[in-house]
């Protein structure tokens, strides 16, 4: 379970961000963020993973064994240990395109094996067999010796939940996972989201009203920093205009989704050698 209890964070020149931003999420919830471009809705995930420190307020998540970890105050080896717990999708699906699919999943756990064994000889057999199952979970187990560059941005994003998923994570975070998408392959990523949720809560950031009145259980709404909607996801054009404002015309017809960030994509760590296993 996360706990989130008033965030807050703002800018040198006093411009509220987040303002006193509170919710939970419980297994079996898959919950989607709505709001209008800058409410604070990414913003939030990332004071979440402590990406950006929040100025106050905490996020506190509570695994199903009673552990609990502070999200927002823990530092070091206590924030490695955290980020461990949460499996993270990006819309920018922050792949490796140069290396396999199958190894694109396995840099998951990259974190959790002693870093000597990633210098000396990598994942194990029964590891890259855990990674092969987790592709096939998102139907993507054919494709496990592709490199990974060649795929289409939808198949992409399957690899990154499937690179989730092998982390055996206690939360998933998913930051605007389909803004990059075509219709098809979002309304294919989002089946794909929704299932994850019955065993493992699911958080993520959305432009897209119509795909969490489908598929979320729950909406928590961001306007100007604060919540000012949580609860059903089937809202309303009344409330969807309070929510959006202006740009409400364009999130219910939205543009042609345009190509992911570029930027530099990470290499893997130094001397990491995974087992060229077969699909």
């Amino acid at each position: 379970m996360l706990h989130v209890d008033r965030l807050t964070k703002s800018l040198p020149d006093g411009r509220v961000l987040l303002n006193g931003i509170s919710f939970t999420v419980s297994r079996g919830e898959f919950v989607g963020i709505l709001g209008a471009s800058g409410a604070g809705k990414s913003l939030t995930l990332r004071c979440i993973l402590g990406l950006t420190k929040a100025d106050a307020g905490s996020a506190r998540l509570v695994e199903p064994d009673g552990r609990s970890f502070e999200l927002t105050s823990c530092t070091g080896r206590n924030q490695r240990e955290a980020r461990r717990r949460m499996g993270v999708i990006f819309q920018g699906f922050n792949l490796v395109k140069r290396l396999r699919v199958l190894d694109n999943v396995m840099i998951g756990r990259l974190a959790q094996i002693h870093p000597l064994r990633s210098w000396l000889y990598g994942f194990t057999d029964a590891e890259a067999e855990e990674a092969v199952q987790a592709l096939r979970q998102v139907k993507m187990e054919t494709y496990a010796d592709r490199v990974t560059g060649s795929l289409s941005g939808g198949e992409m994003q399957r690899v990154a939940i499937a690179r989730a998923i092998f982390q055996r994570p206690s939360l998933f975070l998913a930051d605007e996972p389909i803004a990059a998408l075509d219709p098809s392959n979002s309304l294919a990523i989002m089946k794909l989201l929704q299932p994850l949720s019955r065993t493992t809560p699911v958080l993520g950031v959305f432009h897209q009203p119509e795909m969490t009145a489908r598929f979320c259980t729950r909406v928590i709404a961001i306007k100007r920093g604060a919540v000012v909607y949580d609860g059903a996801p089937g809202l309303s054009h009344a409330e969807l205009e309070e929510i959006y404002g202006d740009e409400l015309m364009q999130v219910l017809r939205p543009t042609p989704p345009a190509a992911p960030p570029a930027g530099s994509e990470p290499g893997p760590a130094v001397g990491l050698l995974l087992p060229n296993h077969p699909s």
